[in-house]
């Protein structure tokens, strides 16, 4: 499996595409919103010639959301969250516009994970974890055989999620990173959804949140 990630928006949110042999791809919280991020998006599919089958969120904040619609639209996919993050969803248009983003337009999802049920594509298996605290649906996504993590903003180079949103509480958080994240080996790659890219045993050894 491969991992293809690229920079949005005015939050410097990080979309993730995961891709494998069989050219199947899966999407990750889209934060494209300007035009010419989703061409960049849009583009590197055509060019790679991938075949987006499903449409995923860690978490439904506005950062992590702005092209979901773009996604669902355009390669008319399933699209997958939480049910504990559905009211989070169905916020973000009732504040998008205090935040200078007018043009926002939701969707709705197709269904809901189950953490425990794996999500399935080309011949890629994710286990799907439940790690609230950020925000109460939020999940994570793990690929053992390649020792990756899709984090979404649980964890984050030498830092921790936000707890102060609706729905965040600091002590689950830590939970969340104790249970979900610290149990995997330190040499697992976690992607989180701002900020480069870390480790488990990284952040085991010096986060100062984890200490």
């Amino acid at each position: 499996m491969t991992v293809s990630g690229f920079t949005f928006n005015a939050f410097s949110e990080n979309t993730y595409l995961l891709h494998d042999t069989t050219g199947q791809c899966v999407v990750i919280d889209p934060g494209c919103y300007e035009r010419a991020e989703q061409e960049a998006l849009r583009s590197f599919i055509a060019d790679n010639g991938l075949e987006v089958v499903l449409l995923l969120n860690t978490h439904c904040h506005i950062d992590h959301v702005f092209g979901n619609k773009f996604i669902v639209d355009t390669y008319k996919v399933p699209f997958l969250i939480h049910d504990g993050d559905l009211s989070t969803l169905r916020a973000v248009p009732t504040y998008a516009p205090n935040y200078g983003f007018p043009r926002f337009e939701t969707t709705e999802p197709t269904g809901f994970l189950t953490p425990g049920q794996p999500v399935r594509f080309g011949e890629t298996e994710l286990e799907v974890r439940f790690a609230p605290g950020h925000a109460p649906g939020h999940v994570i996504f793990y690929h053992e055989p390649t020792q990756t993590v899709i984090g979404g903003d649980v964890l984050f180079k030498g830092s921790i999620g936000r707890t102060d949103l609706p729905g965040g509480d600091y002590a689950t958080l830590i939970e969340s990173i104790k249970t979900q994240l610290l149990t995997l080996p330190d040499a697992v790659t976690v992607y989180p959804g701002h900020g480069p890219a870390t480790t488990v045993g990284a952040e085991r050894r010096s986060n100062p949140f984890l200490q």
